[in-house]
Parts: structure tokens; C-alpha cells; sequence
């Protein structure tokens, strides 16, 4: 069954890439007041300054880093930038007293992301078709 691997992943990345980008969109989208709203979270963890900066970088890291998954360009450092995404999100949920089940999301994501910082994208990204073409 190893010969599927790389296939596997690849399904993988593009289902979590794909969802990603769809849950990182409207984020991106809220603009500075939305990214405000969504960097105050940051005040969790004593963070309060440039409220904007950070909900524009959880936008980009899930959006890009979304896409960086799918083609496997990049991967490793934007699943960095998700596990600390994944991170702040369960802190959020569990916070606002959530509770496992709902934080549950985040931590299985963070975990999957995680995962693949040390997997890596496999045999199917776009720099191995890019190269193939030359």
C-alpha cells in the first residue's frame, strides 16, 4: 500500500487546502474593521497591541497557506503558521468556555498541520510538474 502514499497526501492536501481557503476567505474579505474583531483574540495571551495585524495574519495563513498546502509549495513553514493559528483558536474556544467539543476542530486540525510539517507534501506538488515540464 505504500505506493499510494503520495497519492493519499496529495487527497489529503487538497481537501484541507481546499477547506481552508473556504474558511479563511470570508476573513480575508472582512477587511481592517473584520481583522480587528478577529486580532483582538490575540488578547488571550496578553497580546493586545496591532489588533489588526494579527486577524489579517490568521486570514493569510489560513487563505495562502490553504493554497500553499494544495500545490505543496511552501508547505512546511505556512503549516507552521496554521498550527499557531490552530492554536490561538482552540485558546479561543476554550476561553469563551466552549469546551472540548467545540474547540475539538481546531486541535484536530492543529494536529493534522503539525503532522505534516514533518511529512512534507509528498511526490505530487507543483515544483515536481514544473520540473517535469523542462
Amino acid at each position: 500500500m505504500n505506493k499510494y502514499a503520495d497519492a493519499g497526501l496529495l487527497i489529503l492536501r487538497i481537501g484541507i487546502g481546499t477547506m481552508f481557503i473556504y474558511h479563511g476567505l470570508p476573513k480575508i474579505m472582512g477587511g481592517p474593521q473584520g481583522w480587528g474583531e478577529l486580532g483582538k483574540v490575540m488578547g488571550i495571551f496578553g497580546i493586545n497591541f496591532m489588533p489588526q495585524f494579527w486577524g489579517f495574519m490568521a486570514a493569510f495563513a489560513e487563505v495562502i497557506g490553504g493554497i500553499a498546502i494544495i500545490l505543496g509549495v511552501l508547505m512546511r513553514p505556512f503549516c507552521l503558521l496554521l498550527v499557531i493559528d490552530m492554536v490561538v483558536a482552540t485558546a479561543m474556544h476554550l476561553r469563551k468556555g466552549d469546551g472540548l467539543l467545540v474547540a475539538s476542530h481546531a486541535i484536530e486540525m492543529g494536529i493534522v498541520f503539525f503532522s505534516l510539517i514533518f511529512i512534507g507534501a509528498g511526490r505530487y506538488t507543483f515544483y515536481k510538474i514544473l520540473s517535469r515540464l523542462h
